[in-house]
Formats: structure tokens, sequence, C-alpha cells
């Protein structure tokens, strides 16, 4: 039982770890290219009349989730958080490819680098992972009651 609890918590260290950096990234990328980011959530059909704000918001929502991962007392609020996030940003995308035209991506750094179709996949990936630490948090804390 104990090699099974240190399993579980190094992969809901992992998975912390992979939201901090994922989060982190993104807001930071954002931030050293805040013109093209807002400028491009601009472009959308969705956002274009509330770019300034929500190209705020989320950067400083990428960066609380990031900081809540990073304790123990909040991780498991951030871990919902991340998975709340990711779903939201993956229903974005799919309505951008059924109902829109060319949108570019204002994800920042590297994921401007991938496709809707390719970034679909990516989020649905940390959906899933955002889904096994949430799973695992609750089971220990299950355990332990």
């Amino acid at each position: 039982m104990k090699s099974t609890s240190k399993i579980s918590n190094t992969i809901i260290l992992i998975v912390r770890l992979l939201f901090i950096l994922l989060f982190s990234y993104a807001a930071v990328s954002k931030l050293l290219d805040y013109e093209t980011f807002e400028r491009q959530l601009g472009q959308s059909p969705l956002l274009s009349d509330y770019a300034g704000l929500v190209s705020v918001g989320i950067i400083v929502i990428e960066l609380i989730v990031s900081g809540l991962l990073m304790f123990h007392k909040t991780g498991v609020i951030g871990l919902y958080l991340s998975f709340f996030i990711m779903v939201m940003f993956t229903t974005y995308i799919i309505v951008i490819l059924n109902f829109s035209p060319s949108i570019p991506c204002s994800c920042g750094g590297v994921l401007d680098a991938l496709g809707w179709s390719e970034h679909l996949i990516f989020n649905v990936f940390f959906i899933g992972v955002a889904l096994i630490g949430i799973l695992i948090e609750r089971k220990q804390k299950h355990d332990f009651n």
C-alpha cells in the first residue's frame, strides 16, 4: 500500500508540474508578445468585442492556476481549474473549427505553430492528464477518510 501511495504522489506531482509548465510558459509567451496576442484575440468572431479584457484575464488566470498548483493545500483546486480551463479552451477550438473561417492561434510560444486540429489533440491530452490527477487526488482523499 505504501508503494502505491508513493506512485500516486509521484503521478500527482508530475501532473501538477506539467500544468505549471504549460500555463506559466503560455502566460509568459503571451506577455512577451502581448500586442500580437491581443490582436489575434480581436480577430476571433467570438471574442473581438472583449479582446482586451479576455487577453488580460487569460494571462492572469494562467498565472494564478500555476501558483495554486505549486502548493499542497491549493493543488487540488489548481487541478480542477486546470481541467476547467482546458475544457473551455477545447470548446473554443471546436467552435472555431466548426463555425469560423481561419483564425490565427493566440496561444503563444511554440503552441502557435500547432494547427487547430493538432491543438485540439494537445488539449484533449491535457484534459486527460488533469482527470488522472483529479481521480488520484480523490482516491487518496477517500483512502485517508
